[in-house]
């Protein structure tokens, strides 16, 4: 009967009123990249450190081949749909030339000192038709007002001002907790109400991601594992950016949460964040990605996989190599989607949706969406196949569905599939349903 015939069965499933909290529009544009790159880049790049001292000196920062280009180019060709960058890092250097601190590309030697690495990244997303986002650290090693109080929060929202007002739109502003000493040997207390709000008024459509939203929640580990459960609700309350003690609550979020708060999961391709020639043989597998982007996109969450630049500011070949063979395999994966040629029924008072198959198909990859601009209902499910009129057989099962749930099944002839409902909060609303050969 074709997609329009199961796009239609799904549509009539009875009007609801909305359930718990909803995603907002951000939130939802979000939620469709599924999978973005993260690039680490900055004078750690040349030092080897994880974590500068503030005390580097900006000319060692000098990668003499750098082409933003370069990296949309391998992002776009591994299925990435966005890019967020550290365009300050815990050392305090920024990628920009920073009229508010001399620890600055302004001062190095690249692109004798008139370079801009956010202006040149954004330029190259807007080309290349992906998101464009930045990490600014709160956290401030080298500058002297950090753990002043007020006067280094105004600082930092300054620093803000600057990043969100400058460079085009930005889709993802991401945010840390990390709050150590600073040059003076002090901590800061940050305003994070007035970081928020100075996102807001700068980039209104921009989602902020931290431990503690407002948009999306950090998943509580940084191995690229999402939860088998994911609530996308978070009593937001309860939160603060760097909470202690609340990473097992960050992965499944909270079933009966009063907002709507949506998982990313931060992971690199390589053991560090940051690029060394140490590590060149220690890249993630193309298999190892593929594990990865099935226990994080397809358990309901967002993909941001960090992609640390080199000294030449180019993606490594290593990365780049992974990366394609990664992006083929997913492709591959859900090239055919037999869905569209299957008849649907849904038995709503069992909460069933049945596909039925005039010729075999074989099933290898299973996708399922919850229609969540209505809330997120589903607690448990399973999915059953046969092959004629032979016995069901259980392929799979889960419990939150959400934006998606995607399964690689152990592939066997069938005729049939169905999607059984065991247990949901609200009358279940399934938006996409695909079957991947």
């Amino acid at each position: 009967m074709g997609a329009l015939a199961l796009a239609a069965v799904l549509a009539s499933q009875s009007s609801q009123e909305p359930f718990g909290p909803t995603p907002s529009p951000r939130q939802l544009r979000f939620q469709a990249l599924e999978q973005c790159m993260f690039i680490h880049f900055g004078v750690n790049t040349f030092t080897g450190e994880e974590w500068g001292h503030g005390t580097e000196d900006p000319s060692s920062f000098d990668p003499k081949e750098l082409d933003c280009k370069q990296w949309v180019a391998v992002a776009k060709d591994a299925g990435l749909r966005g890019i967020v960058v550290t365009a300050k890092h815990h050392d305090g250097f920024c990628l920009w030339p920073s009229s508010l601190t001399e620890h600055s590309v302004k001062y190095s030697p690249w692109r004798s000192g008139k370079g801009d690495v956010l202006a040149e990244l954004s330029h190259a997303c807007r080309e290349g038709g992906i998101g464009f986002g930045v990490y600014l650290s709160p956290w401030d090693r080298n500058n002297p007002k950090y753990g002043t109080g007020d006067a280094y929060n105004e600082y930092f929202m300054a620093q803000l001002r600057d990043v969100l007002t400058h460079y085009g739109r930005v889709s993802e502003v991401w945010f840390d907790g990390a709050c150590g000493e600073g040059a003076n040997g002090k901590r800061q207390e940050y305003d994070w109400q007035r970081f928020v709000a100075v996102v807001r008024e700068c980039q209104p459509d921009a989602v902020i991601f931290s431990d503690a939203g407002p948009d999306i929640r950090w998943v509580g580990n940084e191995r690229g594992v999402g939860c088998e459960t994911n609530w996308c609700r978070l009593s937001l309350a309860e939160f603060f950016p760097g909470i202690p003690g609340r990473n097992d609550v960050l992965c499944t979020g909270q079933r009966d949460g009063a907002d709507w708060i949506q998982a990313e999961v931060d992971v690199s391709i390589r053991p560090g964040w940051f690029w060394r020639a140490s590590e060149d043989d220690k890249v993630k597998t193309p298999e190892a990605l593929e594990r990865i982007w099935l226990e994080s996109v397809g358990r309901g969450c967002n993909l941001l996989l960090n992609v640390p630049v080199d000294r030449r500011g180019l993606v490594a070949p290593q990365d780049a190599k992974a990366l394609h063979e990664w992006g083929e395999r997913v492709r591959n994966r859900t090239a055919k989607d037999v869905a569209d040629h299957a008849t649907p029924d849904w038995d709503a008072a069992h909460a069933t949706l049945t596909l039925s198959w005039s010729t075999t198909v074989m099933p290898r990859t299973i996708r399922l969406e919850e229609r969540v601009e209505l809330g997120q209902r589903v607690e448990s499910f399973r999915i059953d196949a046969r092959s004629s009129d032979g016995p069901w057989r259980e392929l799979a099962r889960g419990t939150t569905i959400g934006p998606r749930r995607i399964f690689a099944v152990a592939t066997a002839p069938a005729t049939q599939l169905r999607f059984v409902v065991e247990s949901s909060r609200a009358t279940p609303m399934l938006g996409r349903v695909s079957v991947y050969e």
